[in-house]
């Protein structure tokens, strides 16, 4: 569930502040897998572990291996003895030890960019009857994402040269790319969370502060960090009110599919 980049790693305890609201999405997902074929079971992205159990109890005598690019998500993975292994990887470079019957990945590979190349090779490491399950916010033009990019450039412009995520292509294209491959699906899902705002911030900055923003806040010093978090807040509250009992009804959308070969 985290990024491979090394530059800056993750945060385990800002990402797992919203727990709840980021495992819903890969229990979805993986209620969605119907057909696994007899290889080990691959967490693409498995971030803190937070999936471990649930893939476990899916396994049957499958082992469960996780994947990362980040240390200390993989140190909280380990502490959770969910994975028969644990792997640190750049996801353009991990290739499995066996053909895998199920690739799960939640909320990871939209980090990377290369979708047209990347998906087909994950499918093609397949064994027989395997299925590639993923998932990935597909938020990029909600408020909650888009100001943060607007507000920088507005304010430090040219500082941080490519911000944000390498995106998630046009959901037709996934279709387009995989559908020939083998049993395909593909489906969008509208997340309504409920938030409880924090004294001296608003729910939704540090929701997105924990991931999509890591980039954004990274290239900036302390104060800059502080003069765009204030404007944020600003537009947040107009875009997602709090409302009287101190919580944010927050839509978030994600893109799911999955492929059986």
């Amino acid at each position: 569930m985290s990024s491979l980049s090394g530059k800056s790693d993750w945060n385990p305890g800002a990402y797992a502040r919203f727990r709840d609201q980021r495992l819903r999405p890969a229990l979805d997902l993986l209620n969605a897998v119907g057909q696994m074929g007899a290889g080990d079971i691959i967490d693409l992205g498995c971030g803190n572990g937070a999936m471990a159990e649930a893939l476990k109890a899916r396994a049957s005598a499958r082992d469960v291996i996780g994947v990362d690019g980040s240390p200390a998500m993989l140190e909280k993975a380990r502490a959770t003895n969910g994975y028969a292994s644990l792997q640190q990887a750049d996801f353009n470079d991990w290739h499995p030890r066996r053909a895998p019957g199920l690739i799960f990945s939640n909320a990871a590979l939209h980090w990377v960019g290369g979708h047209e190349a990347l998906m087909p090779r994950l499918a093609r490491m397949l064994g027989k009857g395997g299925t590639l399950a993923v998932q990935m916010p597909h938020q990029n033009k909600a408020p909650s994402h888009r100001v943060w990019l607007s507000l920088v450039e507005e304010l430090f412009p040219g500082r941080v040269e490519k911000m944000g995520t390498p995106g998630v292509m046009a959901p037709v294209k996934y279709e387009e790319l995989l559908a020939p491959m083998g049993q395909f699906r593909l489906w969008e899902t509208d997340y309504y969370q409920r938030l409880t705002a924090e004294p001296g911030s608003h729910p939704v900055r540090r929701y997105t502060e924990s991931t999509y923003a890591r980039p954004v806040l990274a290239a900036l010093d302390s104060e800059e960090k502080a003069d765009l978090i204030r404007r944020y807040e600003e537009v947040m509250q107009a875009a997602y009110p709090v409302r009287a009992d101190g919580t944010v009804l927050f839509p978030f959308r994600r893109l799911f599919f999955t492929l059986t070969v």
